[in-house]
């Protein structure tokens, strides 16, 4: 493995091995371990994976994994009953519906559903209310996994200059919310920001999130820069035969590793600190809700 590679399938590791133990925790205190539930609707065959390997990690800390399984044809109407039962249930801490839904689904009607006490995703209007006003709360699982992999590697993030390109409600201005509550310096950048290579180049924490393949370029990296790519992108890769395909971020890594101090890999960075943060936000869901002590580590 390269000196410089993020390793974010390790730090992901660590952390559920924490949150393993904060369950057991609360399994003997409390008698009863945290609950997540999570909606699948349809059959996109990307979602199965996903939400196959939520349960199978959920499972592996301690936690209840709660599975509801719609058809592609069910109703938005259904959908939210669905929604609706799981917030009054007692013993379900956090519910995540799995997106995207189908198209005569509305996903922001439905999102706006769930239980600001429940929405372990950190998607719902309060959820990022409460992140703009600095308040207590349910924190979005990508743009979180990217402050923790900053700290795992510089430590106090205290006045670094962090450039996030892209500005997606999913990660760009969540991310930007969470490293200055990190005492960063943030500027959020995007495909119109002026002399966007410039920017990037002056930035201590440089957070790649634009869906654009291969978009950040290595000349566009400050030497001694911490690079977080939050992209994935499948792209043609002839050179392993006719027909194959390989996953790329969002960075030009081979070239930008070159400048980098230190950069995550695609796959193998980001995506797995997403998962994690995800049990991590069910456990404290499940505290918060119950008014119980959260645990050290988490």
């Amino acid at each position: 493995m390269n000196e410089n590679l993020i390793d974010g399938k390790a730090v992901a590791t660590a952390l559920r091995a924490r949150l393993g133990d904060a369950v057991a925790k609360i399994k003997a205190d409390h008698g009863r371990a945290p609950a997540l539930a999570v909606v699948l609707v349809g059959d996109d065959p990307a979602s199965h994976v996903y939400v196959r390997n939520k349960a199978r990690q959920t499972q592996e800390v301690g936690m209840r994994s709660i599975e509801h399984r719609l058809d592609a044809d069910a109703s938005e109407e259904t959908l939210i009953a669905l929604v609706q039962s799981l917030n009054a249930d007692p013993d379900v801490d956090g519910i995540l519906v799995q997106l995207p839904l189908p198209k005569h689904i509305q996903e922001a009607i439905v999102i706006e559903q769930i239980d600001p006490a429940k929405d372990v995703d950190g998607l719902t209007e309060a959820s990022a209310g409460r992140l703009v006003l600095g308040k207590p709360g349910l924190r979005p699982c990508t743009p979180t996994g990217c402050v923790i992999l900053a700290r795992d590697v510089l430590g106090d993030l205290t006045g670094k200059f962090c450039v996030i390109v892209g500005r997606s409600i999913l990660v760009g201005k969540p991310a930007a919310h969470l490293f200055l509550e990190q005492n960063c310096t943030v500027t959020i950048a995007h495909s119109r920001t002026r002399d966007l290579p410039a920017l990037c180049h002056s930035a201590d924490i440089l957070v790649a999130a634009v869906g654009r393949a291969q978009m950040i370029k290595g000349d566009w990296v400050k030497p001694g820069a911490c690079v977080i790519d939050v992209g994935i992108n499948r792209i043609d890769a002839p050179e392993r035969g006719e027909g194959k395909t390989r996953l790329v971020g969002d960075v030009d890594f081979d070239a930008a590793s070159k400048n980098a101090a230190a950069i995550t890999p695609v796959p193998g960075g980001v995506g797995p600190m997403t998962i994690a943060c995800l049990l991590r936000n069910t456990v404290l869901a499940a505290c918060a809700r119950m008014n119980w002590p959260v645990p050290e580590g988490v």
